[in-house]
């Protein structure tokens, strides 16, 4: 199955320009390499009220993420000692 990534606005505007180039070549990679190829074998599932998220570790980041039929919308980039929300 083929997925199709989308971003949350905020993800472009406040996330990704705070990541330095290594950790965002290493996110860029694991986004491509792991997330589009099987998003539920890779990521974990969150609990509580973010049950139906899940979450993807590229070192000490988290990329937080919902797989709603084909597509994956990625809704936060964060280090793990920081809230997503």
């Amino acid at each position: 199955m083929s997925f199709s990534l989308l971003y949350h606005p905020d993800v472009k505007k406040r996330d990704i320009p705070k990541l330095n180039n290594d950790i965002r070549k290493r996110v860029k990679r694991a986004i491509e390499t792991r997330l589009l190829a099987a998003p539920q074998e890779y990521g974990e599932p969150l609990r509580k009220t973010l049950k139906n998220y899940r979450k993807l570790r590229v070192g000490d980041y988290r990329i937080v993420f919902r797989v709603e039929g084909n597509e994956i919308f990625v809704l936060g980039i964060c280090h793990r000692r920081k809230p997503a929300f």
